[in-house]
């Protein structure tokens, strides 16, 4: 039985004509969960990250399969890699070697049916997949009963089967560490880039691991959706073991933990920190690590803990400055708690990554603006301001298939690469037009509050590779950042971290910092051309 595990191409807009590398994404984490699995068992299997070639998905799938016989393609992934994920069945399934199709992760676990029948795969694995793929195998090597493994979804002589509901793996340290290297980890690392973001733009040559030391969540916020609610954790020896190994081979000099609450137990916190000094004196290199973590459960004390341990950057979860708004997205937490975690997180030298969510089912004119307001006074152009995206299955999903605003499921489901343009009204109490005023006010102010910083020097290393040194607006020391890629000089924006003080600001080009500080009369001027347009095409109607 031999095994091809493909990871599609994480380009948000991806098409079948859209070649080239592209080293720019998050590494595929839970897919390397489930190739160690099925490795660990023995199976024979390769794998193929198609983020790392130029062809096209359709010619990668025919090239590999032309090759190698495989009995079975293993692909996953979420709803915004739909597209890619697509091609690659709809080549596999073409291909006249005619191998059987798996696909799993958040894509079809949110909405099983929808998705199989959509993209009829041969078999489908609901909710968490190292137990489910093995047993899948296991069932079809041995022509077993498959209507009796759990998390699976199937069709049988033209009806979709969907089995019962898998039950959470307690006990994580039970799972084998991700299997990377097969993934092409070692390029990765090699190919990246110091503007990429603001975790990247810690280290010129930012080696990033992420890192899964929990599972689930024990809070319900209506923009989330979680499988299973029963939150697991992995023990700190388990995660250092997997850390040790694979800071130490790859040379990581970055870790980012994808554990959506971090710090729920103060005393596990303690010793992660503990044993993350043990491990950063161990190495000749420094290492540091970014958390997610709730801004109810941080304190001056826990945040000295985590600086003196390497955290650099903190991603917090602030949603919104309004009471009401945060009672209604059930985050149980405060105002209050929002501007206590941000000052002390400031106050230590940490980084912040957040984000100030607008749109809500509560959201009114006064409780957008209390938000907005606060952001522009108190916040420094530290946070982003965004707004709210249904996630399939979530709570204000299921809010908006019953109003109506989702008319149809699939083809929701289907659009969501386009993450980030806003659409839709998913309020109570407003209307389109104060949203889209709300819109461009928002736009206005981070053009307006952010800081966006010419370099001192701006230094070529290599084709499309700059070194830059730059001035921090905020504690005026000079930091330097090099190995950034710069396709086009006349207009380039990125984020960085100041090396010194923390604190997030953008390095920009003559040209891009002309339209920030500008952006109003600029915006005004691009609305009047548009509004001539439709005056004149209207006329020609």
């Amino acid at each position: 039985m031999k095994l091809l595990l493909v990871v599609p191409k994480y380009t948000q807009h991806y098409s079948e004509y859209d070649f080239g590398k592209n080293y720019d994404y998050h590494f595929p984490i839970g897919l390397a969960y489930v190739l160690s699995s099925i490795k660990n068992k023995g199976y024979h299997i390769d794998a193929l990250n198609m983020n790392h070639h130029s062809e096209s998905i359709a010619n990668l799938i025919k090239s590999r399969l032309d090759k190698q016989k495989y009995d079975f393609i293993l692909t996953g992934s979420n709803a915004v890699d739909y597209d890619s994920t697509k091609m690659i069945i709809d080549s596999a399934r073409s291909h006249i070697s005619k191998p059987k199709l798996i696909l799993g992760g958040p894509m079809i676990t949110s909405e099983p049916k929808l998705v199989f029948d959509d993209l009829k795969p041969d078999f489908g694995v609901i909710g968490e997949g190292e137990k489910t793929i093995l047993e899948l195998l296991e069932g079809i090597k041995n022509k077993n009963d498959l209507k009796k493994i759990p998390g699976l979804i199937f069709r049988d002589n033209n009806q979709i089967i969907i089995t019962e509901k898998r039950k959470a793996i307690m006990d994580l340290d039970s799972i084998p560490f991700p299997e990377v290297e097969l993934l092409g980890f070692k390029e990765y690392l090699d190919n990246g880039f110091c503007n990429w973001g603001i975790v990247h733009s810690l280290n010129d040559r930012p080696r990033v691991y992420s890192l899964v030391g929990s599972r689930s969540c024990p809070y319900h916020c209506t923009f989330c959706y979680h499988y299973d609610s029963i939150y697991r954790e992995r023990s700190i020896k388990n995660i250092m073991e997997e850390l040790t190994m694979v800071v130490k081979k790859y040379k990581i000099n970055i870790l980012r933990i994808y554990d959506e609450c971090f710090a729920v137990d103060k005393k596990r916190l303690n010793e992660f920190c503990k044993s993350m000094n043990q491990l950063r004196k161990e190495i000749s290199w420094d290492l540091k690590w970014v958390p997610q973590l709730r801004v109810d459960l941080v304190d001056e004390k826990t945040l000295k803990l985590m600086k003196d341990a390497g955290c650099a950057v903190i991603s917090y979860g602030f949603e919104s400055y309004s009471p009401v708004v945060l009672k209604s997205m059930k985050k149980n937490i405060t105002p209050e708690k929002i501007n206590t975690a941000f000052n002390e997180t400031i106050k230590q030298g940490i980084a912040i990554q957040a984000c100030f969510i607008f749109g809500d089912v509560a959201e009114t004119k006064e409780t957008a603006y209390e938000t907005l307001n606060y952001w522009k006074k108190n916040l420094k152009g530290q946070v982003e301001l965004v707004f709210m995206e249904p996630y399939p299955v979530s709570e204000i999903y299921q809010h908006c298939i019953k109003k109506g605003i989702i008319k149809d499921r699939m083809e929701f489901i289907k659009d969501l690469k386009r993450f980030g343009n806003f659409n839709f009204n998913m309020t109570d109490s407003m209307s389109d037009k104060e949203l889209k005023i709300l819109e461009k006010d928002m736009a206005s102010a981070t053009a307006k509050y952010r800081k966006y910083i010419l370099p001192s020097s701006m230094k070529k290393i290599n084709k499309n590779i700059y070194k830059f040194r730059v001035k921090c607006p905020f504690c005026n020391k000079f930091s330097e950042y090099g190995n950034c890629i710069i396709p086009n000089k006349l207009s380039y924006s990125f984020n960085v971290i100041c090396r010194n003080c923390g604190m997030r600001f953008f390095i920009t080009s003559t040209l891009r910092r002309f339209v920030y500080r500008h952006y109003d009369k600029l915006k005004k001027l691009r609305d009047l051309q548009l509004d001539i347009k439709d005056y004149f095409r209207k006329k020609r109607q």
